[in-house]
């Protein structure tokens, strides 16, 4: 039997092949479950992620509006679209989103800071979780 720690991928197929075969006595279940957790983990982190982008890109729409463009509005649109597509798929994030804005405000204030070379901006998200996800919302 394959180690966890000595080739992943190998020991992935492995536990596959004994959940589909039944043989569940043969299953590496502590580091199974640390796994499926880590999936979990996986997502909230792919939608922190995504509400920083979209997030900083709302402070750069807002705060330089010489700079509104398309591009920032295509990337406006597209963050949202996977942040829906991501509740969709995984309905059980959909209460985490006010927590998930407050832990991801400080990299958005990050990239908007870099990408404008502006610092004033508010120290909390000054945009409500309907209007992050609100696709018609420009401040």
């Amino acid at each position: 039997m394959t180690s966890h720690n000595t080739d992943f991928h190998a020991w992935t197929q492995e536990q596959a092949k004994l959940l589909r075969t039944g043989q569940f006595h043969k299953l590496d279940l502590e580091n199974l479950a640390e796994e499926i957790e880590s999936l979990g983990r996986q997502e909230r982190r792919e939608l922190r992620n995504r509400l920083s982008v979209l997030v900083g890109h709302l402070l750069k729409w807002q705060f330089q509006p010489t700079g509104q463009g398309a591009s920032w509005r295509a990337t406006i649109k597209a963050q949202r679209r996977e942040i829906n597509r991501l509740i969709q798929e995984n309905p059980s994030l959909k209460p985490y989103l006010t927590e998930a804005v407050a832990d991801s405000y400080d990299e958005a204030l990050a990239l908007a800071i870099r990408e404008t070379g502006l610092e004033q901006f508010p120290e909390l998200c000054p945009y409500s979780v309907a209007q992050i996800t609100d696709e018609e919302f420009l401040p």
